[in-house]
């Protein structure tokens, strides 16, 4: 079994490599869900949503999230109603969103949730939330603290960062299946996504980092930084604020506990040297992933340093 640690859209496109170099049914994904947000009395999962609709080849492949050719004619009501629908959520996202807080409200852990909607979308992957507890991933600005999607989708990520908490982690418990499935794992794989709200998150419910330093799995990691900055999203912001040097050497420093290999592109080859000083090994390669080849690519990349 590979276990991979993901959240987000660089997530989900190395998990459509990896899916395609070896049998789907044996991955297990632990996802991150400190992104959740209720929006219109709805359960929202972004990262549970963006892995599995790619796996299931739903995906807009433009944006990385959402389902492809969706509309939008129930946001475009709601705000003719006074709402702003900053959140984009299309006509068909909406009813998995609907469906999951319909199973919630009946008494549903969102572990069992998660699996019902796999097995709607014929998935063999297998997918863990990381904790079925609410942990919610807050950026703290000279603003206020901000929900993650706010800081995010609604202000664009533009405000400066002060810090990042993970409200409700204290009462976390991993969700049934993590902590066996690090434990029993061939190899573990940290995605290429955002180390500190995406992996970060995971990392912080209570027993999972303590569970990847005890695992005799090789672990190895992708460097979602190349040359300083981040293909998508906001990991190089995020980390700047915290005061982490911004860079591959950076994302081997917060792994540094528990990584075994780390994954770097060839335009950070020069910082090879001084990760290895720390004590991983690293593998450089090309690890923009343009299209499936290049994501199958580092699929195999990966499991070549777990060998």
């Amino acid at each position: 079994m590979i276990v991979t640690l993901a959240g987000g859209v660089g997530a989900a496109r190395f998990l459509e490599g990896l899916a395609r170099v070896v049998p789907p049914a044996s991955i297990t994904v632990i996802v991150n869900t400190g992104d959740d947000i209720d929006l219109y009395g709805l359960r929202i999962s972004p990262d549970l949503d963006i892995v599995m609709y790619t796996l299931a080849g739903l995906v807009d492949p433009k944006q990385g999230w959402g389902i492809q050719n969706d509309t939008y004619h129930c946001l475009d009501t709601l705000k003719s109603y006074g709402h702003d629908p900053w959140f984009l959520l299309g006509d068909r996202d909406l009813a998995t969103h609907i469906h999951r807080t319909l199973l919630l409200n009946q008494g549903r852990t969102l572990t069992e949730v998660s699996d019902q909607i796999r097995r709607s979308l014929s998935l063999e992957t297998r997918f863990l939330p990381m904790s079925d507890e609410r942990v919610t991933t807050r950026i703290l600005t000279p603003g206020g603290s901000l929900h993650f999607e706010e800081y995010l989708v609604q202000r664009h990520a533009r405000d400066p960062v002060q810090t990042v908490e993970f409200a409700g982690i204290e009462a976390a418990h991993p969700a049934p299946g993590v902590l066996e499935a690090i434990a029993e794992a061939e190899a573990i794989i940290l995605a290429p996504s955002n180390p500190i709200v995406s992996i970060g998150s995971i990392l912080a419910v209570p027993g999972v980092r303590a569970a990847l330093r005890q695992t005799p799995a090789p672990v190895v990691a992708i460097s979602p930084i190349v040359g300083g900055a981040t293909i998508k999203g906001p990991a190089d912001k995020l980390m700047s604020g915290l005061g982490l040097e911004v860079s591959a050497r950076g994302v081997a420093d917060y792994y540094r506990d528990f990584l075994d290999v780390l994954i770097i592109d060839q335009v950070d080859a020069a910082l090879a040297a001084a990760i290895e000083a720390q004590g991983q090994r690293v593998m450089v390669m090309d690890t923009i992933m343009r299209g499936l080849p290049e994501k199958e690519a580092l699929a195999r990349a990966a499991l070549a340093a777990i060998q």
